[in-house]
């Protein structure tokens, strides 16, 4: 704890007699003191549990969250940059989409599937056609789909294809032509648990995981 007066004390004992000399030094130790505690705090400014609304959201952007509503109830912001930041590591993975998309719409585990194409295969017999991926969400929560689909682009590989469902009905892509038969995607992960497989991202020769 450091005292009020701690550059006082740090003068030789004969000057702490000078009433003068002690004003004076008290000036410069009150401007001294506002430096000194912005620099104790300054380890909270990163915690998005307690940091300024405007850096939650700077940190929101560091981390690649540009999708970050600043009408959200502030508790929910700090969620969102707080867990979003354990999901990094499984970007692009079928894990990692399906946590994020269970975070964005407030949904509960299991309600966001993720079916993918991907797999390990032996020289000569991986698909010839891109990867495919099918996501059926549970709920939109409090963004629109329009929102989700842009979300989802920004986490999928490039060079793989996606379809996006809300229930029955099918959000992306809007051209039917485009979408890859369901019968050709083998893999499902819902979750972080269930198989061995979702413990380690899904590889696909030629591309990248999803």
């Amino acid at each position: 704890m450091r005292r009020d007066d701690w550059l006082i004390q740090q003068l030789p004992v004969a000057m702490t007699e000078d009433d003068f000399l002690v004003r004076y030094l008290t000036i410069f130790q009150q401007v001294t003191d506002t430096v000194v505690h912005q620099v104790d705090n300054l380890r909270h400014v990163f915690d998005p549990a307690v940091a300024p609304d405007n850096m939650v959201r700077t940190m929101a952007e560091w981390i690649g969250i540009d999708w970050l509503d600043s009408d959200l109830p502030e508790r929910r912001q700090r969620e969102i940059v707080r867990r979003y930041s354990d999901i990094i590591e499984w970007r692009g993975t079928s894990r990692g989409i399906t946590r994020l998309l269970e975070l964005v719409t407030e949904g509960p585990k299991g309600s966001v599937q993720v079916i993918d194409t991907g797999g390990v295969f032996a020289e000569g017999e991986s698909p010839d056609a891109p990867g495919h991926v099918r996501i059926d969400i549970g709920q939109t929560g409090r963004y629109g789909r329009d929102d989700l689909v842009r979300i989802v682009r920004d986490e999928v590989p490039a060079s793989l294809t996606f379809e996006m469902w809300i229930g029955e009905e099918r959000i992306w892509p809007h051209d039917a032509a485009a979408v890859q038969p369901r019968g050709q995607l083998p893999v499902t992960v819902s979750s972080e648990a269930d198989t061995d497989l979702d413990d380690e991202p899904h590889w696909r020769p030629g591309g990248d995981d999803a």
